[in-house]
This record gives structure tokens, C-alpha cells and sequence, in this order.
């Protein structure tokens, strides 16, 4: 049995090797910032979950099982807030989104908090300011 948990704890840690990875590829390759914190954000919570179960199979005890829980609830809640707040930051200061975004449901909510007209749906582009010359 242990020999057996020993060969899926690997598969598991090299699995979410992989998963981490992938998302250093998305990194690199994603055209924008809120499409690579997204990706990072996703898939790092799954990586790290996936090398942690894959290590815990390698030593199960009841102490490991506690941290590893304690550790993948603290990597998703921090993950997902994380990226949560640096997408909205970026957005806050004008980071540009893809040419490929189609729609902008958060420039509605900010320009309804700023005065401005609500036009939910609308495609705005942070960063560029109209009627400055």
C-alpha cells in the first residue's frame, strides 16, 4: 500500500509541477495583465494543491494532513484575493486591456462612482483619456 500512495504522491507532485508550469507559460504568452493574473492565480492554487497531496501521500500522518489542508486553504484564499486586488489595481491606474476584450463591466461601475454617465457593456480602454489634446 504505501509503495502504491509513494508512486501517486509522485504522479501528483509532478502533475502539479506541470500545472505551475503551464502557468509560467501563460505568463509569458498572455496579452494582458488581467488575463495573466488570472491564469497565474488559478493555477497556482491548483499546482500548489496538487504538490502538497502528492507530499502528504509520501509521509501521511495526521499532523501532515492538518498542515497540508491548513496550507492549500491559505494558498487559495491568498491566491484569489491576491489576484483579485492586483487586476483591479492595474485597472484602477490605466493598464491597458487586450484588443481582444469586448466588454468593460467594471468602467460602468467606476464611472457611476465617479459622476460620470452609466453605460453598462460599453468598451473602454484605460489608459486613454478623450478631449485632451
Amino acid at each position: 500500500m504505501s509503495v502504491l500512495l509513494g508512486h501517486v504522491g509522485t504522479a501528483l507532485v509532478v502533475v502539479g509541477a506541470l500545472v505551475l508550469a503551464l502557468a509560467g507559460v501563460g505568463l509569458l504568452r498572455l496579452p494582458d495583465l488581467y488575463t495573466r493574473a488570472s491564469a497565474v492565480t488559478t493555477a497556482s492554487g491548483l499546482g500548489v494543491g496538487l504538490v502538497l497531496v502528492g507530499v502528504l501521500l509520501h509521509h501521511p500522518s495526521l499532523g501532515n494532513t492538518v498542515k497540508v489542508v491548513l496550507a492549500v486553504v491559505v494558498q487559495l484564499t491568498t491566491a484569489a484575493v491576491g489576484g483579485y486586488a492586483i487586476a483591479r489595481a492595474g485597472y484602477l491606474t490605466g493598464v491597458p486591456l487586450a484588443k481582444r476584450t469586448r466588454y468593460d463591466e467594471l468602467g460602468a461601475v467606476v464611472r457611476t462612482a465617479r459622476g460620470g454617465p452609466e453605460r453598462p457593456g460599453r468598451r473602454r480602454r484605460p489608459g486613454r483619456r478623450r478631449g485632451r489634446g
